[in-house]
């Protein structure tokens, strides 16, 4: 620990307690590691402050003395966005003690809610109200509404509502001078010249610390169900979509999976059976929900909804949800995609975007191009096909050895999908943010004027660089590249 690190720490320590600060490095371990393995760092200390006012100060105090800091919230990004640096130069700040759930307002429909609290116990507590935040992702158990927001993060319902930007009725969060941006109020007119709350979300917290939002409800949902489709291609899965948008507004997900990806999670995660007895080239799930009591129930919607599918020939077989448990049984297909590949072997796995109506082409063009390209290798799309998002993956060839692949062909499979992906008009990063992973990709691929505005409100904002640092963009020119 550097003397400026143990000056802010033994203040921190002084002022806020020994719940604010851990320099046991068993303890801080878990989260010196990104959630897939793939970057690894080392921190000092880690700093818990336990409210605005605290985190405030400790960012003040970070300034003065020149120490860095790397906000951290459940730790379940998938880009090394809140992995500090190998050298030990920063210290982690988590907001995890900042969990308390301010207000509840069930007449604008709109909930003030802190940093740390964990989505799936946000999901309960307005459920609780009879309302819903409908943003979902497989790691709801973990993920923080301060990390959800400062990633501006996607998940299986965006087709509907939006990417968390659009969930977000308000910001507060300490800026790196350690002033305290107080923008929770819900103004739906707002025209006092640049909005530094949107600013602020999906800044991956390198421009402030998030430490609470205000998010906007929607009705609790009064019955769901969900459809199992066996397709033949991406595209007849997408004249699906367009055909149930034609003639409901309640599709809320839409999820396409290859059939080979299916049968890897069946095969390694215990429980789970395939809902279809036939084989198929690709699956979609199809969830529909009702929000009011004498809706048209969605497992009926849904079947009425097929019926002219199965006329068009869009559709090979479907299985429509009996019950809540059945819905959730597909979705555990769904949510264990990223689990199942984990346990496949190295991947090189990018998030990204291209105009809907091109996704179904790039996907089978753009798999067979990666296999070309490199022999032995497997590449696979599944994910939100109705938003233009899909996870793309690029397995290595079974038997190589995992850090030698990642450092030899990783690098060239991921140069080659971003080149086909601005091809398209598309985007490097749908939904998982920039962090280090994709940092030397922004700039290689991006306009110059996108990136020099990047790093002009970087500047401007943060001129010595003590927030996050290494991530999404870099005032040091000669460590652009991680």
């Amino acid at each position: 620990m550097t003397p400026a690190q143990q000056q802010l720490v033994d203040t921190v320590l002084e002022r806020f307690g020994p719940k604010a600060v851990t320099t046991d490095a068993q303890e801080i371990a878990p989260w010196e590691s990104d959630w897939r393995g793939r970057y690894h760092g080392s921190a000092p200390a880690l700093l818990s402050p336990g409210s605005t006012e605290e985190v405030a100060e400790i960012v003040r105090l970070a300034g003065e003395l020149g120490v860095k800091i790397v906000p951290q919230g459940g730790n379940t990004g998938m880009v090394g966005g809140a992995t500090p640096p190998e050298d030990g130069s920063a210290l982690l700040l988590s907001t995890r003690r900042m969990n308390r759930i301010r207000a509840i307002d069930t007449v604008g429909n709109l909930a003030v809610v802190e940093a740390g609290v964990i989505l799936t116990n946000f999901h309960n507590a307005v459920a609780e109200q009879d309302r819903r935040f409908p943003l979902t992702l497989g790691a709801k158990g973990s993920a923080t509404i301060g990390g959800l927001v400062s990633t501006n993060a996607g998940g299986t319902q965006v087709l509907r509502f939006g990417n968390m930007r659009h969930l977000v009725a308000g910001v507060e969060a300490v800026l790196p001078d350690g002033s305290i941006h107080d923008g929770l109020a819900p103004l739906k007119k707002d025209n006092r010249g640049y909005d530094l709350t949107q600013l602020l979300i999906g800044a991956e917290g390198t421009i402030g610390i998030v430490t609470a939002a205000t998010l906007r409800l929607y009705p609790a949902i009064v019955e769901r169900a969900a459809a199992w489709v066996g397709v033949a291609s991406p595209e007849d899965a997408l004249k699906i979509l367009r055909m149930m948008e034609a003639r409901t507004a309640t599709i809320e997900s839409f999820e396409i999976i290859p059939g080979e990806i299916v049968g890897h999670v069946v095969r390694h995660i215990p429980g789970i059976r395939a809902p279809l007895s036939g084989a198929h080239a690709w699956h979609v799930l199809i969830e529909s929900v009702a929000t009011e009591p004498g809706a048209e129930p969605p497992a009926e919607l849904l079947e009425r909804l097929l019926a002219p599918v199965f006329e068009a020939g869009l559709a090979e077989d479907a299985v429509i949800s009996a019950s809540e448990a059945q819905v959730e049984s597909f979705w555990k297909i769904r949510d264990s995609i990223s689990e199942t590949e984990r346990a496949l072997g190295p991947a090189m796995q990018h998030d990204i975007s291209v105009p809907v109506d091109k996704m179904p082409r790039f996907m089978i063009e753009a798999a067979a191009e990666a296999e070309r390209r490199f022999p032995g290798a497997t590449a696979t799309a599944f994910g939100h096909l109705g938003d233009g998002n899909v996870h793309f993956h690029v397995r290595a060839p079974a038997g190589v050895d995992r850090d030698g692949w990642y450092a030899g062909d990783g690098p060239a499979i991921s140069r080659l999908v971003y080149d086909m992906v601005v091809a398209e008009g598309g985007s490097i990063s749908a939904e998982h943010g920039i962090g280090q992973m994709k940092r030397a990709e922004l700039e290689r691929l991006s306009p110059p004027s996108r990136i020099a505005a990047l790093k002009a409100i970087k500047m401007a904002l943060d001129p010595r660089g003590i927030l996050n640092p290494g991530k999404l963009v870099s005032l040091a020119p000669e460590a652009d590249t991680p």
